[in-house]
């Protein structure tokens, strides 16, 4: 398989992904945690187990509004959810909780809609700083075109799954940010990897070997070093996905999805659209000699 060759059919399945979400971003958008809208959260810990059915009983009961609802975290703990309480509210739910046995506080936080826009204005700063501070080291390192297009896939990766969070409306929280520059991280390792190895390939160029078979070879000589790493990532992934608790699934969803798209727009995305820049670059020469 010629992979620079079928670089059309790569964009096609990127573009097939991507779509939906941004469709979906503009139509209902983000399922945003308390960390972003503002709200309160309530962690306890009951001496016994408790069902969740009676714990989401209970505390219906007090006529709150649950935008997230209730997550349960081992046996016996639970993270609650709401809209802004008064001190009187939290009084009443807490007293409704007792109810149910004998409980422990393992947090009590309130959090203002300013420090969610203060996150919010963060987390995007934290992203762009990112991507300028890759594209400098990449066109130190390389040239800036390769920059351009391992920034592009990085883009690449950050809908995929910004756009699957919003398509299934799963919660967007603080540690959702953590993931995306995670998943930043480790896509970026991977494609400077394969520009390395292009980089090495167009040292030793044999005479008349064309700039898409040597990126393809360069693909190629790297493939089962990606595929071998993102499938020991997945496999670590999978299990704390099952057995890590409910805290940090959405947390490891989201690595999940864009440990796979991350190797996916390295091999797929990268490397093919730096080819087309180099291309474009050509044919531009060519129309000025010739005017």
């Amino acid at each position: 398989m010629h992979f620079i060759r079928l670089r059309k059919i790569w964009y096609i399945i990127s573009l097939l992904v991507i779509i939906p979400g941004l469709i979906s971003l503009m139509v209902q958008g983000l399922n945003l945690g308390i960390e972003f809208t503002g709200g309160n959260l309530l962690e306890v810990r009951f001496e016994n187990p408790v069902p969740v059915e009676k714990v989401r009983q209970v505390v219906s009961a007090q006529g709150l509004e649950f935008s997230r609802g209730i997550q349960k975290s081992g046996t016996s703990d639970y993270l609650i959810r709401t809209r802004h309480l008064t001190q009187e509210e939290q009084d009443k739910l807490m007293a409704a909780l007792n109810s149910l046995g004998k409980y422990t506080v393992l947090r009590n936080e309130s959090i203002g809609p300013t420090i969610g826009r203060e996150l919010t204005t963060k987390a995007l700063l934290a992203l762009l700083i990112a991507s300028v501070l890759m594209i400098i080291y990449i066109s130190i390192r390389f040239e800036f075109k390769q920059g351009i297009a391992a920034v592009i896939a990085l883009i690449h990766d950050t809908l995929v799954v910004t756009g699957v969070f919003s398509l299934f409306q799963i919660e967007v929280d603080g540690a959702f940010v953590a993931a995306l520059l995670t998943i930043i991280g480790y896509s970026i390792n991977d494609t400077i990897v394969i520009f390395d190895r292009i980089r090495e390939n167009m040292l030793h160029r044999k005479k008349g070997e064309s700039l898409e078979d040597i990126v393809n070879a360069s693909l190629w000589q790297t493939l089962t070093r990606s595929i071998n790493t993102v499938l020991t990532v997945v496999f670590v992934l999978v299990a704390l996905y099952f057995l890590g608790g409910s805290t940090i699934r959405n947390f490891v969803l989201a690595l999940l999805i864009g440990v796979v798209s991350g190797a996916y727009s390295s091999i797929c995305n990268a490397g093919p659209l730096w080819v087309d820049f180099k291309l474009m670059e050509k044919r531009a020469k060519v129309k000025e000699a010739r005017a």
